[in-house]
């Protein structure tokens, strides 16, 4: 099977996508200063690049990004961000990741945020399947897939085209 019959978001509807999710953070955050954008990893840290860039274009909100390092074959051990605490105590946090698959990265990482107040705490994915075992949910999303267990859903952000294929 060719893979091209697998794509289910080509770079123009990923960037679509892409636009669509930072309205949406900036409607959510319209009178916030600035916003934490926390991607998780390696893809969940592009897209909040991604997020970042557009958010500074369409909005006067600063997003500070964030990296979020956690072991997704080992999500118990130590998770780290590359801002202190300090740096998003008391201020609104997106937790962005490139596909939402069982929940349990996004919800050991939603944890390691809850260790200090903040005053709003969202998550943003591209695509949220439908497979969770932690009852977390994707508060912004780019698209919805109902796949089976056996299916991988692969975001590539190498070189210049961008795409989402199902394998």
């Amino acid at each position: 099977m060719d893979l091209k019959d697998n794509v289910i978001l080509n770079h123009k509807e990923i960037q679509h996508k892409i636009r669509r999710i930072a309205f949406q953070i900036y409607e959510s955050n319209v009178d916030e200063p600035e916003v934490i954008i926390a991607g998780i990893g390696n893809n969940g840290f592009v897209f909040a690049k991604k997020l970042k860039a557009v958010l500074e274009k369409i909005s006067d909100i600063t997003p500070l990004l964030c990296k979020v390092i956690i072991d997704k074959k080992n999500p118990l051990s130590e998770i780290s961000t590359s801002l202190s605490p300090e740096e998003y105590t008391n201020k609104s946090v997106v937790l962005v990741d490139d596909v939402l698959n069982s929940g349990t990265t996004l919800i050991y990482s939603v944890k390691h945020f809850l260790n200090v107040p903040l005053k709003q705490f969202k998550t943003a994915v591209l695509v949220n399947r439908n497979h969770k075992k932690y009852p977390v949910k994707a508060d912004f999303k780019g698209i919805s897939l109902s796949t089976s267990l056996h299916e991988h859903v692969e975001v590539d952000f190498k070189g210049k085209t961008h795409q989402v294929v199902l394998e």
